[in-house]
């Protein structure tokens, strides 16, 4: 027997939970509402959806974590051993 809460998630008891884990899953993944297990009356578990994570790009990923130290394209005037030849 499955009872639904005011906030419209399910509650079932452990046993049906266990015959039906498989369509539960997708059920709760297509309506997002969760499911609470209850073993002899008494919530043991919360089945609940989990949220999408958001896209995320390349694009600005490091904003904020790049510290600019100067100009690291001109010559520091330091001679090189490799520019001796």
């Amino acid at each position: 027997m499955t009872m639904v809460t005011k906030d419209g998630d399910a509650v079932i008891p452990a046993g049906r939970f266990k015959a039906q884990c498989l369509a539960l899953l997708d059920d709760v993944n297509r309506t997002h509402r969760s499911v609470t297990i209850t073993k002899r009356g008494k919530p043991v578990a919360r089945l609940v959806p989990i949220a999408e994570a958001k896209q995320e790009t390349a694009f600005g990923f490091l904003s904020g974590h790049v510290i600019e130290e100067g100009d690291i394209v001109s010559s520091t005037g330091e001679r090189w051993e490799a520019e001796d030849g």
